[in-house]
């Protein structure tokens, strides 16, 4: 069946690679914005109120821990379920399937909080998971911000596992 390979999800959705790893693209966004005079988060500039992505991953890559000034909000849709991986603001690492499998657990959507580090990976081989990921106030790529290991194991050394899995040692040219 094509709806269970990635690269028709790529193709039919136009997704395209994202710097954290695997692939997105924006698809809503709000009309409004707000100033951070409203908020308890600072950012420069005003903020679309929310906005929307579709985002997929496959298994053989991982969603690379980084950090939004939002909330985040991810929604499962199609593929094998996938897990988020979090480190709260206290230091508190969690982990959370998305998926549809509600007898083991899983959860269809998930809230990660603003300024939580988080990332994300596929739970079975060979397959991908896609999703869609509200943030609100809206994301901006300047509120967005990815780690190298050095700079998480300095902070969370108790993580080391986790946080060699799931960042980068050097951060891409492109960022």
């Amino acid at each position: 069946m094509k709806n269970n390979n990635p690269e028709y999800w790529i193709s039919k959705l136009e997704l395209e690679a994202h710097p954290e790893g695997g692939y997105f693209k924006a698809t809503y966004q709000s009309n409004e914005k707000i100033t951070d005079n409203e908020l308890s988060v600072q950012f420069n500039g005003q903020r679309l109120l929310y906005t929307s992505i579709y985002f997929l991953l496959e298994s053989h890559d991982v969603s690379h821990f980084h950090r939004l000034k939002s909330d985040e909000l991810w929604y499962f849709h199609a593929g094998s379920s996938l897990t988020i991986h979090v480190i709260d603001e206290e230091g508190f690492y969690n982990e959370v399937k998305l998926g549809l499998d509600l007898e083991n657990g899983e959860v269809p959507q998930f809230l990660v909080p603003k300024n939580s580090i988080f990332g994300s990976s596929v739970m079975e081989k060979d397959t991908f998971s896609l999703v869609g990921c509200m943030v609100s106030p809206g994301f901006e790529f300047e509120d967005f911000e990815l780690f190298t290991q050095d700079e998480l194991l300095s902070t969370y050394p108790d993580h080391e596992e986790i946080i060699k899995k799931l960042t980068y040692q050097k951060l891409p040219e492109q960022i």
